[in-house]
């Protein structure tokens, strides 16, 4: 080996990673057909929005993608691996009236940028199903859905109260408002009634739920959060008369066996019928007043925030259905009016929220629920929200808790003061946005003909100003050339709906569109989508678990049952990868800790940076950045680089074609072993779990193996068949994380076909077998010495040997041996008394 030169040779990352990407484009190996003769695989990494720049989450995202789509071509599978962009929202938006440009021209423009970034990474994207939602002939088929759910009643139209920021003229999600100001603007966030279009996702609650079980694919902590945000509560539903009036306040509760120990009754501040209780009473100023107070903080609080317990007295009274008692009627703020019903029989003796309220505002606490040890309301210093038996309870004392539920509903359906109900913490999609860059909603409110739906012949119905970067981008409300239109069915001045849809449902349905993107008949080919569907893996942000997720999963019911899909779920199997973190948090512009991955790429190369992301961490995990590891990562790829070259000379020999095991010498033995071990290794890794740093360790050392019997000494004596086929081995490993360089060397080593062309190899399980086992010595369970012996050695050989090891001896000698326990080539425990 010609020291001198292995020392100048360097590995030209620019250049060989130019030239396949050049060849990727012309040939278009990854540009697929669905093909019944083959088994398909869909693999599919959740889709960017064009932001500008890619970031390390990406460059971590898509690696994995990629690696399991190249992983599964090699093993036979048609794979289809597309790409495309989440292109409407606020952010676009936000970011072009701050650049002075249209949202269209400033989205296209990063596409286009974000789309050379995807491509230099080297990902085998088959790039002729590219999409982006803010196509009209994307969200065409978004619309003509929309009009196929309005038909059949699954969407609809009312008032709401919403998060609005006066100076956006926009509602905002939760997530939007921060410190009650807006996330854009800062300024003042207030509640406001108005009209919105919301999806029926309800409808479809008792399916999702039950659906989660057949999601063995997707990770416990997602399908939980799902679980948990569905929220099924099974109980009872009865009303509280209202004392002296027609009104009646209904309840649902999940302890019926509480209803006994009922001292106030709770409103949510949005109650409609606070008004009436409180219209031209003592109370009615002091009630409204606490109730804007309310409003104004719930707007500054976090999602996750729960408020300090206040509520302020109505001067009304309902009635306890079971004893007639008069209950005080309360407006209190932590109260949801979007759960149960808004009102909540409130029990402080066993509900924890209650029993801090009743605390506060000097209510009776009168405990039903008795544990062993007998409570006394006066003297709890929190609530019992455990099991026990009813006490004080009428007819019901005696009962457990348990049966006193299915008793007390019982009860009540029997007098017709109640039923059994369930309730769901899962309410209607509200879906409408007063933005501009959004999907419209294609619909026509005629004063004469009332909400008319646009003809679906006359599709799409097109986001004004658009085909100019000088189009008008105002909100679609302060647009009269798009909103002014005539009725479709009378013909009279009409006004078009001028919101737009939630981004939501564009993410919703991208993975079916790539089945047939530039079909112009239908939203999906069937034939195609029954090839093709559902997708084998997804790949995102653990952030997306409920929201897109959760609607994707609804939108595929949607789909099935408008005729469009005969699948149930859109994703087979779900890995969440972890964030990338730099000192100590997730990389993010705002704590001034990015990595661009473009100067990464032209300091150490695509395949350095693919190689890094995969290798720091698994997959599942966060991962930390470490430059010193990328520095790392490079200098393995070069020593790769410059193995190959070091030993051309075995590729260049005569073939002699099958490896005789037997016939081998040690070292050859033992470099042949560690080959097929390490792919045995490399398969399990990526089979198992797509832990790809431990499937690159193996590799590693599998390079430090063949690097040690490749030494000056020993490069001239090695069997060459088994030098190239351990060289080939590790190219063959490596192509799906770096797919640039290990295509360049395997061409340099003289094969005509591509490594994308060729089969993940096999391992040769009699090649993997050791000549020699280690076998642990215990003595009564403790590890004592370890034993070398060969592979062939039988049970009563290897019980001698243990028993005469020396290091064994001390322990067994004057001590009497019960008995030998031999656990097949792992260990020897002898049993001494």
């Amino acid at each position: 080996m010609d020291t001198s030169r292995q020392e100048t040779l360097k590995y030209d990352f620019k250049s060989i990673e130019a030239k396949w990407q050049q060849i990727w484009q012309t040939e278009q190996p990854y540009k697929v057909s669905a093909d019944p003769q083959q088994p398909k695989y869909y693999v599919l990494e959740m889709f960017p929005y064009p932001s500008g720049r890619i970031h390390m989450g990406h460059v971590r995202n898509y690696s994995i993608g990629d690696v399991i789509a190249r992983y599964k071509r090699m093993r036979g599978f048609n794979v289809l691996h597309p790409m495309g962009w989440d292109a409407f929202g606020l952010p676009a938006e936000n970011a072009a009236l701050k650049h002075g440009v249209h949202p269209a021209q400033w989205t296209y423009s990063n596409i286009d940028y974000m789309r050379g970034q995807l491509k230099a990474m080297g990902l085998s994207y088959d790039w002729d199903r590219e999409i982006a939602t803010c196509r009209p002939e994307y969200y065409r088929w978004e619309q003509h859905v929309f009009l196929q759910l309005l038909e059949k009643g699954l969407v609809y139209r009312k008032k709401t109260t919403v998060n609005w920021c006066e100076d956006c003229a926009t509602v905002l999600a939760r997530e939007q408002v921060i410190n009650g100001c807006c996330w854009r603007c800062d300024s003042q966030v207030v509640p406001k009634n108005m009209y919105g279009w919301f999806l029926k996702i309800t409808d479809y609650a008792e399916e999702l739920l039950a659906d989660l079980d057949k999601l063995g694919g997707w990770p416990e902590k997602v399908v939980t959060m799902q679980r948990n945000w569905i929220g099924k509560s099974q109980g009872l539903a009865c009303d509280f008369q209202v004392e002296e009036r027609d009104d009646k306040i209904t309840i649902f509760t999940t302890r019926p066996d509480t209803i006994f120990g009922v001292t106030f009754m709770s409103l949510a501040p949005e109650h409609p019928l606070i008004d009436s209780l409180i219209t031209g009473t003592e109370q009615e100023a002091a009630v409204r007043g606490f109730i804007e107070q309310t409003l104004q903080e719930k707007q500054r609080m976090a999602l996750d925030q729960e408020p300090e317990k206040h509520g302020i007295f109505t001067g009304k009274y309902c009635l306890n259905p079971f004893t007639n008692e008069r209950v005080p009627i309360y407006v209190a703020n932590f109260v949801l009016m979007e759960y149960g019903t808004g009102a909540v029989m409130a029990v402080p003796a066993h509900d924890q929220r209650d029993f801090e309220f009743a605390r506060k505002y000097d209510l009776p606490v009168r405990p039903v629920v008795q544990p062993e040890e007998r409570l006394e309301g006066s003297s709890m210093e929190s609530a019992w929200e455990g099991d026990g038996v009813l006490a004080d309870s009428g007819k019901f004392s005696g009962l457990p808790a348990t049966e006193a539920k299915k008793a007390v509903i019982a009860e009540a359906e029997k007098q017709g003061i109640g039923r059994a109900h369930i309730t769901w913490r899962l309410r209607d999609w509200g879906i409408s946005r007063q933005r501009y860059w959004g999907a419209p909603i294609p619909v026509i409110h005629c004063e004469s003909c009332g909400t008319v739906p646009v003809p679906k012949e006359q599709l799409p119905v097109v986001l004004p100003g658009t085909e100019s970067p000088y189009g008008s981008h105002a909100p679609l409300h302060h647009q009269e050339a798009f909103y002014s239109t005539s009725c479709p069915k009378c013909g009279q001045a009409a006004k078009r709906e001028t919101d737009t849809m939630d981004t939501f449902m564009e993410s919703s349905w991208y993975f079916a569109r790539y089945i047939s993107p530039r079909d112009e008949t239908s939203l999906i080919n069937q034939e195609a989508g029954t090839y093709w569907l559902a997708v084998d893996q997804y790949i995102g942000g653990v952030e997306h678990a409920i929201l897109h997720l959760l609607y994707s999963r609804f939108f595929t019911k949607l789909l099935r049952d408008l005729g469009y899909l005969d699948i149930s779920e859109p994703f087979t199997n779900l890995l969440t990868q972890g964030m990338v973190i730099k000192d100590g948090a997730k990389m993010s512009k705002s704590k001034g800790n990015v990595v661009d991955p473009d100067d990464l790429i032209q300091q150490y190369g695509a395949d350095t940076v693919r190689l890094f992301a995969l290798f720091a961490a698994p997959p599942e995990r966060d991962l930390e950045w470490n430059p010193q590891g990328v520095e790392g990562c490079f200098r393995f790829l070069s020593r790769v680089f410059r193995l190959i070259h070091a030993n051309l000379a075995c590729f260049a020999a005569e073939h002699a074609g099958n490896i005789a095991i037997d016939q081998l010498a040690p070292a050859d033995r033992q470099l042949h072993r560690k080959t097929h071990q390490t792919i045995f290794r490399v398969t399990g890794s990526i089979e198992s779990n797509f832990h790809f740093n431990t499937a690159i360790a193996g590799v590693m050392e599998l390079v430090n193996q063949i690097s040690a019997a490749t030494g000056e000494e020993t490069a001239s004596s090695m069997n060459q068949d088994v030098l190239r086929e351990a060289l080939e081995i590790v190219l063959l490993l490596l192509f799906p994380m770096v797919p640039h360089f290990c295509e360049e060397l395997w061409q340099l080593t003289g094969h005509s076909q591509t490594l994308q062309k060729q089969r993940w190899p096999d391992a040769n399980y009699a090649a993997t077998l050791e000549d020699e086992l280690t076998i642990v010595i215990q003595v009564n369970g403790k590890l004592r010495s370890r034993l070398q012996v060969p592979t062939e050695t039988g049970e009563e050989e290897i019980k001698a040997l243990a028993l005469a090891d020396e290091r064994v001896t001390s322990f067994i000698t004057e001590k009497s041996v019960q008995k030998i326990i031999v656990v097949k080539d792992k260990l020897v425990n002898i049993v001494v008394k």
